[in-house]
């Protein structure tokens, strides 16, 4: 049902752009403003620090799966990076740094949480409410990614569990799982970081698994010493290696789209299970049963021995219910714990900010993306002027590094906030006609993926069973859709005179 607009007070705080969030899309869009002269924009954050998801997900052994040379800005090299594999501390590290590098506290409201934004056609800007003040803006930019609100299953009984029961997501580090009895519900990526550290303390750890997950070795190590000094002194060699991890990122696409290559990647995945489980019953669950790909492949050294050692048990029956501190699953067996541990994931089909931000017509974003989230080059929406989301619909990659999709989008967006100068528009918003053509080829190419046709379920698949989260191609194929602003895509409004700039 479409709620009507809140009423803005006149002494609303004015500005030309406003962004969401201060993970690595806010930061990035406005590290780039920056660079490139603009002063007048506000970055909203909800929380009193900086850094998105690796402010947020603090549980233990948390890092990342894409390689540090690659999962950094192309403008903010880090030549420093300790480990081949970043590690959530040392990420949110360099997402400080960057905010510093570039000036960008002064622009950043904490504590500032967007409560609703709506469209107001007759002034043409944004009329945006946060916890913090209310605000207007020409642009709004949303950084709000999709794996912010976790997700817990649907089991009967959930709530009444007596004993600390968290996400991964939101890890109560109060809880001391030393000698205790654990519950983990889930197999997925963060799973698969936190359990062989929680597998240390608990006395009994218990892992309930759906399905079992790909996984392919992680051969992480720490970076040498002369390495970091080479990249300081020789940024062109940081570069390379950029490039080079790149390339074989998109060489993995194959594995996708190839039957013959995913066969061979598949192999490899059993060989890596096959060398760190010995027991055959175990390796028997631990076996997935549908095509690699079709949901996150993970990479790991030390997951599947943890699951080897004596204190932990893997179950595979589903979970019936909780009945306090017991877990019930289909076979009938009960099960006791003391802590309860979510590795569940995230709703990412249907993105909290969603509901905030109301459109030409009063309807939210989550209104019109019913049955299905949509977007022109998962950027734009029709019927929301000078909106422009990152990680929007369709821009998710199972292979490459989404700091690379961001920085593509971010350069588009750029793109279309210079039309609107040069050309002094009002506003921009997508053509429904453009966005349903540009997504009906996507959806056609999605449907016969690996992430349709492979077998599994996934939270890349809406309710409604279609993928409104992956880009079905390479990597650099996104970047090059997105490399030139078509203003024929595009409905304009034109204004009578240049808009104003601000300095701040």
């Amino acid at each position: 049902m479409t709620t009507p607009p809140q009423t803005i007070p006149s002494q609303a705080t004015r500005h030309q752009i406003a962004i969401i969030g201060t993970g690595f899309a806010g930061l990035g869009m406005a590290a780039q403003l920056r660079r490139r002269g603009s002063r007048d924009f506000v970055i909203f954050e909800r929380a009193e620090g900086i850094g998105g998801t690796w402010r947020d997900n603090t549980y233990p052994g948390c890092a990342c799966d894409v390689k540090s040379d690659l999962y950094s800005f192309s403008f903010a090299p880090n030549p420093d990076w300790r480990y081949r594999y970043a590690r959530q501390p040392e990420i949110l590290d360099y997402l400080r740094r960057t905010a510093d590098t570039f000036g960008l506290r002064p622009h950043i409201r904490f504590g500032h949480e967007v409560e609703r934004a709506d469209w107001d056609d007759a002034e043409a800007l944004w009329r945006i409410q946060t916890s913090g003040g209310t605000y207007t803006a020409r642009v709004l930019i949303s950084g709000h990614g999709p794996l912010v609100e976790p997700k817990w299953p649907d089991l009967p009984g959930l709530a009444t569990f007596p004993g600390p029961r968290f996400h991964s997501a939101r890890w109560d580090h109060s809880a001391d799982l030393r000698g205790r009895r654990v519950a983990v519900i889930g197999t997925g990526a963060s799973a698969i970081q936190f359990v062989p550290e929680v597998q240390k303390e608990a006395a009994q750890l218990t892992v309930f698994q759906r399905s079992a997950p790909w996984i392919m070795p992680r051969m992480d190590h720490e970076t040498s010493e002369r390495r970091r000094a080479l990249f300081r002194r020789y940024p062109a060699l940081q570069r390379l290696a950029r490039q080079w991890i790149f390339g074989n990122a998109e060489a993995r696409f194959l594995t996708f789209s190839n039957a013959r290559l995913g066969r061979l990647a598949e192999d490899l995945g059993r060989k890596h299970l096959e060398a760190q489980v010995p027991d055959p019953v175990l390796r028997a669950k631990l076996t997935p049963d549908y095509r690699l790909g079709c949901k996150r492949i993970l990479v790991s050294d030390d997951y599947y021995p943890a699951l080897t050692r004596p204190n932990v048990e893997l179950v595979t029956d589903p979970i019936r219910e909780v009945r306090g501190s017991r877990i019930l699953t289909a076979d009938g067996t009960e099960r006791e714990f003391d802590v309860l541990i979510g590795g569940t994931g995230f709703n990412a089909t249907q993105p909290a900010i969603a509901r905030l931000i109301h459109g030409r017509d009063g309807r939210s974003l989550a209104e019109v993306w019913q049955p299905h989230m949509e977007a022109l080059h998962g950027t734009a929406v029709a019927g929301f002027p000078n909106l422009f989301l990152i990680v929007g619909p369709n821009t998710g990659l199972g292979h490459n590094s989404m700091v690379y999709v961001m920085e593509a989008q971010i350069d588009y967006i750029l793109r279309a906030l210079a039309y609107l100068e040069r050309e002094h528009l009002l506003a921009l918003d997508p053509l429904p006609e453009a966005q349903a053509a540009y997504n009906a080829a996507l959806q056609a190419k999605l449907r016969e993926s690996v992430w349709m046709q492979g077998g599994c379920t996934s939270w890349y698949i809406d309710a409604q069973g279609r993928n409104t989260s992956l880009w079905p191609e390479r990597a650099a194929k996104f970047r090059r859709t997105l490399r030139q602003f078509d203003p024929a895509l595009y409905r304009a409004r034109l204004s009578p005179q240049p808009l104003p700039t601000r300095s701040a």
